[in-house]
């Protein structure tokens, strides 16, 4: 998926700021973030253009009738009826009223002035090279950016081999100890950007480009000719 392109990255910062964007794919925007420039411009536009709604909420007073149903499911009137001895400090109504307003402002805080993040941390740069001797047409040269918190990944192609239609490009991450693992399908045409597992996240000696069949290695390990390879 292109995250840089306009449309897509305000579509989805809209629905992530808004709270519709949830589960898998929230959590998977959010590992984003700190690969995708575009993407966090976005989601700090819509921060800032839902401000103003903030400031028009006007203040909600809390009925009577709530705290006085409150204080009775919380805390039964049988202690007094029965003659038993006070209720100690921390059961007194006014101290929860105190402590509901107190923590009412606290959010209120937080959503008009949310805290200044720290400055992004640049990502990784890796320069994935051509291999010669490598049985494809033409070199592969590609540029992996990986984020700071080593959860994303974009693979930009320089240089990418001629295909048939038979053949595809797939990414691998190569661990100083052990074989290869697919990180998955990259395309030959433009950047693609990959959601990293965990094993990928540590360990990580070098990333690979081979040419594989169509919907990649059957074997779970390169079949065809390694084209290009970086080290991390």
């Amino acid at each position: 998926m292109d995250y840089g392109r306009p449309e897509r990255a305000d579509g989805l910062a809209a629905g992530y700021v808004l709270g519709t964007l949830r589960g898998p794919a929230r959590r998977r925007l959010q590992a984003l973030l700190g690969a995708h420039p575009a993407l966090r411009r976005a989601v700090r536009a819509w921060e800032q253009r839902l401000a103003p709604l903030y400031l028009a909420l006007p203040p909600v007073a809390v009925p009577e009738r709530v705290w006085t149903g409150l204080e009775a499911r919380l805390f039964p009137p049988a202690a007094a009826a029965t003659g038993a001895a006070p209720r100690p400090w921390w059961q007194a109504l006014a101290l929860w009223r105190g402590f509901s307003a107190l923590a009412s402002t606290a959010v209120l805080v937080l959503l008009l002035w949310p805290p200044t993040p720290g400055p992004p941390q640049a990502p990784t740069v890796v320069v994935l090279a051509p291999q010669p001797g490598a049985a494809v047409a033409g070199p592969a040269l590609f540029v992996a950016s990986l984020s700071a918190d080593g959860r994303a990944l974009v693979l930009q192609p320089l240089q990418a081999p001629s295909l048939s239609a038979a053949q595809a490009l797939e990414l691998w991450a190569v661990p100083s100890q052990g074989g290869p693992r697919s990180l998955g399908l990259v395309r030959a045409d433009r950047a693609t950007t990959l959601l990293l597992p965990a094993s990928a996240q540590r360990g990580t000696a070098a990333f690979a480009v081979s040419v594989e069949p169509i919907g990649g290695s059957p074997t779970g390990a390169p079949t065809g000719p390694v084209v290009s390879v970086g080290p991390v």
